[in-house]
């Protein structure tokens, strides 16, 4: 199986991050119900919350806010932001394994850039928090303001602004949007199904490849990288 070093600067990986490097569930999920309890509503247990995990916060928010009769959607982005930013990112633990992949890519010459709905000052803080940002060639995320989520239009920015070319790229994520993301730019998929989507939606969605463990995403990554270089050859 190939290595990594056996790839030149032409290769660009780009990663989800909520769901796909940090188990960022409870942070999101904790920060949620703040935002209920603020707003004066009482959080009902009862509705499942898994599903915010990866979608744009505001477009989140909306349907979240709907279940209690509530319409102020950008009081509650106000409310999570502030709390997120001093409670909520510090609860986002590294999935198994992500760090020793993380420094071996950043070690080769393949690119690594992040594409996360998160504003992208949020991610550099979390990564920095665990000691990898450096890993990236650039962290990408959303605007401070929270627009700009929206993977389609983030993943053809990345690869415009650093001049990767699609046919030498792969998207890595857990949810569905991750997966639409990157076939809207003609990139190989790989959906990991330790985060948040699970299998029946990144295989509706289409993924290239499903990963079921964090220890086995490093073998995948290197086997999809060695066929879009056999595709190129």
């Amino acid at each position: 199986m190939a290595s990594f070093h056996d790839f030149d600067s032409r290769y660009a990986v780009l990663f989800d991050l909520d769901g796909t490097i940090i188990d960022s569930r409870q942070g999101i999920i904790s920060t949620l119900h703040h935002v209920i309890q603020t707003l004066g509503h009482q959080p009902d247990p009862s509705v499942d919350l898994t599903w915010v995990v990866g979608p744009p916060l505001s477009e989140l928010m909306a349907h979240v806010l709907a279940h209690y009769g509530e319409d102020r959607v950008e009081r509650a982005v106000e409310i999570y932001r502030a709390r997120y930013q001093v409670a909520g990112r510090f609860d986002t633990p590294l999935f198994p394994g992500m760090a020793k992949l993380l420094r071996d890519l950043a070690a080769s010459p393949v690119r690594l850039y992040t594409a996360t709905s998160k504003p992208a000052f949020l991610a550099r803080d979390i990564l920095e928090m665990h000691g990898l940002e450096n890993c990236f060639d650039r962290i990408c995320g959303a605007n401070d303001d929270d627009s700009g989520g929206e993977k389609p239009e983030m993943i053809a920015r990345i690869l415009v602004e650093y001049k990767a070319s699609p046919e030498r790229a792969l998207m890595i994520g857990d949810r569905r949007f991750d997966i639409n993301g990157a076939h809207a730019n003609k990139l190989r998929s790989v959906g990991v199904l330790w985060g948040y989507g699970g299998e029946k939606e990144l295989t509706e969605a289409g993924a290239d490849v499903l990963v079921a463990e964090p220890q086995d995403l490093d073998e995948t990554i290197r086997a999809q990288l060695h066929a879009l270089a056999r595709v190129r050859v």
